[in-house]
């Protein structure tokens, strides 16, 4: 099979949470464990920083990567979901896997992954750790997928585990209350292994340090430690919180392991992550006159925070090209949008979107008035010819709208 057919039958054949949702989420590690076994355990062969969060784990784990390719390291990057191809979840020094390489990897071990009904982000896990291993990184920063206890990539053990923050998101798996989804992110948690805490609440806090306990482990809590920051290329205001986390883990790794990054290191990195990392969507300016800002942000917690920082900036009329899954709670997202802005609705191009008259009609709920469109590009399209120079159009409500754009890291 050449690439494309190796990645569409990666994402047809079995479970994928990105298309699917709640049907692709696995119960326990026994598949991985399994899988990691066949592959003659490649994660064994890894020192890892194991990333686990509601909001910013993404960018955390590109922030930390950046500054660790500064200090002159291999560095291998482990993400999701993709926006564009299957190969950005997956990269070394900002260099993503080749297509040989997964062409490859699931030939050779294509019958096993049936005979075992492997997942697609099983399967992820075990290409990538066994990419790592091979190409011998120096050190691997591996986000988690979903939750944390229960996500493939939890078979490893880290030098250090870091949790971003408690919110409200796949309830349907993690439990709806801060302490139940804290319980599943703090499952990261290992014994004698170091974890800084990014943000808490009054409700997340007795929960990290309960974990922390039994697992005899140091608790580092980032909001509390430190409190001088350096600019990033990052832009956005919630970036403060992850550029706290990645300094304090920073320190970590230079106190209690043989790495070590400098000041330097660590300030050119945070500068500098878009350029090393190629990453994607993070409050990512697509345009001026008007300004153009897309953000992959998706739950309450993220959504509150970029809708804030829209408050901020100078404009005339706020545009926004809105489209979200279907698994959203969309009485708890709503609310948050403003209601003078102008709304083009739109579903994104995935099983999981949500219908676009369907978003539209709980939009007037709320005072929230628009149009449908057929296409994100054609509602992005329409926000354009509509906006003149001094507006600004906001593209978002999920990742896969965000994915939809024309995104180009490099420029």
């Amino acid at each position: 099979m050449n690439y494309q057919e190796t990645t569409n039958w990666m994402f047809n054949q079995l479970p994928m949470y990105q298309l699917q949702g709640a049907s692709a989420y696995k119960k326990d590690l026994t598949n991985v464990n399994i899988l990691a076994e066949h592959l003659d355990n490649p994660q064994k062969k890894l020192k890892c920083i194991h990333v686990a969060g509601t909001n910013g784990k993404g960018s955390t784990s590109h922030m930390l990567a950046s500054v660790l390719q500064e200090a002159g390291y291999k560095v291998g990057l482990y993400t999701s979901p993709h926006l564009k191809d299957f190969r950005e979840r997956i990269k070394i020094n900002g260099s993503e896997i080749s297509e040989d390489f997964v062409c490859e990897f699931i030939e050779k071990h294509k019958s096993f992954f049936e005979e075992n009904d492997m997942s697609f982000f099983e399967m992820s896990v075990g290409l990538a750790f066994d990419y790592f291993a091979k190409e011998k990184v120096d050190i691997a920063v591996i986000e988690v997928g979903l939750g944390g206890r229960l996500d493939a990539t939890n078979i490893i053990t880290p030098l250090v585990s870091v949790i971003t923050n408690i919110g409200i998101d796949h309830v349907q798996f993690l439990g709806n209350t801060f302490e139940s989804i804290a319980t599943e992110k703090a499952g990261i948690i290992k014994p004698r292994i170091p974890v800084v805490i990014g943000e808490y609440t009054p409700e997340t806090q007795p929960v990290f340090l309960e974990k922390a306990s039994v697992n005899n482990s140091q608790i580092y809590f980032a909001s509390d430690l430190i409190s001088e920051t350096f600019p990033s290329d990052l832009l956005g205001d919630y970036q403060d919180h992850n550029k706290k986390t990645v300094i304090q883990t920073i320190t970590i790794l230079n106190e209690q392991t043989d790495f070590k990054v400098s000041s330097e290191n660590l300030k050119s990195g945070l500068m500098h992550v878009v350029r090393n990392t190629g990453l994607l969507g993070r409050w990512q300016q697509l345009g001026k006159n008007p300004k153009v800002i897309c953000d992959t942000a998706h739950n309450k917690n993220g959504l509150e925070i970029v809708l804030n920082q829209i408050q901020k900036e100078a404009f005339d009329h706020l545009h926004i090209v809105l489209g979200v899954v279907n698994d959203k709670e969309l009485d708890e997202v709503l609310p948050l949008f403003p209601k003078n802005a102008t709304y083009y609705f739109c579903k994104p191009n995935i099983p999981r979107g949500l219908d676009a008259v369907s978003l539209q009609e709980n939009a007037l709920r709320f005072s929230l008035v628009g149009n449908v469109y057929e296409s994100v590009n054609e509602a992005f399209n329409t926000a354009q010819k509509n906006a003149s120079k001094n507006d600004f159009i906001y593209v978002g409500g999920s990742t896969f709208v965000v994915a939809e754009l024309s995104l180009n890291s490099k420029g």
